[in-house]
């Protein structure tokens, strides 16, 4: 187990990197800040100036991809690192200097114990794209067809583990001061994120799912998944086909080629809502890397490493808050909220409703592009702290993607509703799965089910079980020793060794 002194230093050395982008001062200033980690941030930019403006994401890109990683699931975070942090972490782009080509072709021939040659007839040596995990060549096969192929960084497992591990800790040492902080529960948030860079760091299973959600997408033509070369896949390299088309961002190249944009948004918006709600099954890294306009109109996707997945019962009631909000049925959205358990028991439902309807009534009915979001994220992160709401982690893919999702769609449709959008399509999925067919059904189901829970139930009556709607069973936790102030020997001890590591900080980080 790695120890607290080498945990301590690798946060200083990041520590001494987001300085330099000014990237402390924000969490100094945080009122909800425990003081241990504001006594860390003013050591670890000791003897730094600092620019007038923090540049977070620049901070994070210095530091190296698993920070990358982290920044961007941070940015979906509002609520954690507050409104602008985030807006400046979601430009975070992963722009990196690509691995020599020697090592990617010992990968890739590793990966199949066969020669380059012998896989592809050609093969490009020089990236088209290199992220924080991996780079992406273009290449043809020997049966000539034009592929690209994603290709593992060389030691990216070892180095994102070390960086999780300090995560891990940090976590639970801010954790532990308890108070708003510990209502964020950081130490989940790290779990997800550990989860989501584990099935990153398996090309095969990002096959896997990029296979999966083709098939889900069968009704929804006018969005293309594309396919993939099991024969060239395995866990450091994915192949898949070559997609020509333009990125979704260049609203101007996209119309010099023919395209229609308010098509494009209104697919965009759909096809979501079916990964989302109809299907479970969600690609949730929608950024504008990741999706092309073709030649033929449809939008197709890649980069499937991250994706989400929410069961029935959360999609149920997730579609009927979105309605709920379209209607401007404040009181069953609060009442969803009760019985999903995403708000403690003895707050009061009425004044929930009410908090609701002082957040959706300003917004209900007005195009994107007259909706202020820092306003409308402003009143719902003081509806969560009002009314003690935890952290879901299970819900943060779903809510970074839709938050994306939005994003693009405005950007290629300015006037789009994203309300009125969704409206039919919901209205027509909560008649199938609302409606008195699917009722009956489901309660048949769920009485066979509970008998034959019956006979386990009287042999484990002590045996806690999830209440209905609970978030699904978090990561495990890892055990971390949580640093007591008695152990170190009091605050002139702790003092001391802070002056000692702020010392030698300057003089080896600078």
């Amino acid at each position: 187990m790695t120890r607290t002194t080498t945990h301590v230093w690798r946060l200083l050395k990041w520590g001494r990197t987001l300085a330099r982008h000014g990237a402390l001062r924000g969490i100094e200033n945080d009122p909800a800040t425990p003081k241990q980690v504001r006594r860390i941030a003013r050591i670890a930019r000791f003897g730094l100036p600092q620019p007038k403006d923090p540049d977070y994401a620049a901070a994070l890109q210095a530091i190296g991809p698993a920070a990358i990683k982290l920044g961007q699931t941070l940015s979906t975070r509002p609520d954690l690192v507050g409104a602008a942090a985030a807006a400046n972490l979601s430009r975070l782009q992963d722009n990196l200097p690509p691995a020599p080509f020697a090592l990617i072709r010992q990968a890739i021939e590793s990966s199949f114990d066969a020669s380059l040659d012998q896989l592809f007839a050609e093969f490009d040596p020089n990236p088209i794209g290199a992220a924080s995990i991996a780079q992406v060549h273009k290449a043809v096969t020997t049966e000539g067809r034009e592929v690209a192929v994603k290709v593992l960084r060389p030691g990216i497992e070892q180095e994102f583990a070390r960086a999780i591990e300090t995560y891990e800790w940090a976590a639970a040492q801010t954790e532990s001061a308890g108070g708003e902080v510990a209502r964020l529960r950081p130490r989940l948030v790290v779990a997800h994120f550990k989860q989501w860079t584990a099935r990153e760091l398996d090309l095969q299973r990002e096959a896997a799912s990029a296979s999966e959600l083709k098939e889900n997408l069968t009704a929804e033509p006018g969005f293309y998944v594309p396919e993939i070369d099991w024969r060239r896949t395995a866990r450091r390299v994915l192949t898949l086909e070559w997609l020509p088309g333009i990125k979704l961002n260049d609203r101007q190249a996209l119309i010099d080629a023919g395209h229609n944009c308010k098509d494009l948004a209104a697919i965009l918006v759909r096809a979501f809502l079916r990964q989302a709600i109809v299907d479970g099954f969600f690609h949730a890294d929608l950024h504008h890397g990741n999706l092309f306009a073709l030649p033929d109109g449809r939008i197709a996707a890649i980069d499937f490493g991250i994706m989400g997945r929410v069961d029935r019962r959360a999609r149920v009631w997730l579609a009927e808050i979105l309605y709920g909000l379209i209607t401007g049925n404040y009181r069953r959205v609060a009442e969803i909220h009760f019985e999903a358990q995403y708000v403690p028991s003895h707050h009061n439902v009425d004044e929930f409703a009410t908090a609701l309807r002082a957040a959706g009534e300003p917004i209900r009915g007005l195009p994107v592009k007259d909706i202020s979001v820092g306003r409308m994220l402003e009143s719902l992160f003081t509806i969560t702290r009002d009314f003690e709401m935890p952290t879901q982690p299970h819900l943060l893919l779903l809510q970074k993607t839709m938050v994306m999702n939005e994003g693009i769609a405005t950007e290629l449709d300015p006037d789009i509703n994203m309300w009125e959008t969704a409206d039919p399509f919901l209205r027509d999925w909560m008649r199938t799965e609302l409606g008195p067919e699917a009722y009956y059904a489901d309660r048949i189901v769920d009485t066979v089910r509970a008998l034959k829970k019956i006979p386990d139930l009287i042999d484990r009556l002590d045996h806690y079980y999830p209440p209905p709607g609970a978030a699904p069973p978090p990561p495990p936790l890892p055990e971390i020793e949580v640093i007591q102030r008695p152990r170190l020997g009091g605050y002139a001890l702790a003092a001391i060794i802070g002056g000692l590591i702020a010392a030698a900080a300057m003089l080896l980080l600078r």
